[in-house]
């Protein structure tokens, strides 16, 4: 395997003057960089990354903890963020944290330690007391889809509570007065946010919350599914349900049909997120559009200057959701 020093002698330079090239120094000349990178060429030379690092003080890597890479949510956000990433030179690591607060900050000492000065963070376990103590220790840390305080100019959030308050609203101003929820079972923030905003929409028309109408299931297809199997055994008068998300709404919308429920005629459904799944669902899935996207990739931009010591161009900390209107909802 070649060396520096055989990358030295092969392009007839020092080795600091290989060294300088290799870390885009500007005091490297033309003809040195042309010899040099010549030279790596014919040798199948590759600079080592962690002794680069020792010379210019960066990894060129930004670390992203996600839940869980697989589900398409967190595709759309780490690839908006390595959209940024790149844009600067930047190359990601990528950890599942599945919301356990071991996993989450196994995975956030793992970067630190890795020499990652930017983070995007997505954590729903660990205390607030401890990412705050993250926060403070890596002035690059940005948090997204979770809002503390104490460090909110480096929160990227979404009014959660807002946004199913917004799903309820719409079927109440669609006639319909008995509406189910389903629930994530999950015990995280988004959980609580959510299920508040389908209350507070019923109080403030007046209309009664009753518990029964409420039920809980993992948020996934299955979930959903099982659900809405427990709400339709309980004969209740129901004529539209609100859901966690759009996965649970999948899934509802299966018990339904295996119950020869026709939606909207019979049953009216509203998700949340606006995720891939859910205009190709049938019907296509009236839903709150989550931008995650936007989310992400300003949580990127924000990560990324705090952590050159830049001044950050004030943007968008909290996003409001917005109503996506396709065919699961229907006026009584």
């Amino acid at each position: 395997m070649a060396t520096v020093k055989d990358v030295a002698k092969e392009a007839q330079v020092s080795v600091a003057t290989v060294s300088r090239v290799i870390n885009h120094s500007p005091k490297a000349s033309k003809n040195a960089i042309q010899a040099v990178n010549a030279a790596m060429k014919k040798l199948g030379y590759r600079p080592n990354a962690a002794a680069r690092a020792l010379v210019s003080q960066s990894t060129q890597t930004m670390g992203v903890l996600v839940g869980d890479v697989s589900d398409p949510f967190f595709g759309i956000m780490v690839k908006a963020i390595d959209t940024i990433a790149t844009e600067q030179g930047k190359h990601l690591l990528i950890g599942n944290g599945y919301h356990s607060a071991k996993k989450e900050r196994d995975i956030i000492e793992l970067l630190i330690s890795q020499g990652c000065e930017a983070l995007v963070i997505h954590s729903k376990s660990l205390t607030a007391e401890e990412l705050i103590t993250f926060a403070n220790e890596i002035p690059g840390l940005v948090l997204i889809n979770r809002f503390i305080p104490e460090i909110a100019d480096r929160c990227i959030a979404l009014d959660n509570q807002k946004g199913s308050y917004l799903a309820t609203d719409f079927l109440i101003k669609h006639g319909h007065q008995h509406i189910g929820y389903i629930c994530s079972n999950h015990d995280i923030e988004d959980t609580e946010q959510r299920k508040a905003g389908y209350l507070q929409a019923l109080k403030d028309h007046g209309l009664a919350h009753f518990e029964s109408h409420i039920e809980y299931g993992t948020p996934d297809e299955e979930g959903g599914e099982q659900a809405m199997t427990k709400l339709l055994a309980k004969g209740l008068p129901l004529t539209a349900i609100a859901t966690y998300n759009d996965y649970m709404a999948a899934g509802a919308l299966a018990a339904l049909e295996e119950s020869n429920i026709e939606v909207p005629s019979r049953m009216s459904i509203i998700g949340f997120d606006n995720g891939l799944i859910a205009k190709y669902l049938h019907p296509k899935l009236t839903t709150v559009r989550y931008p995650i996207q936007k989310m992400a990739e300003n949580a990127a931009t924000l990560a990324l200057k705090l952590a050159n010591k830049e001044k950050p161009v004030t943007d968008t900390m909290m996003f409001v959701p917005t109503l996506v209107k396709r065919l699961s909802v229907i006026k009584r």
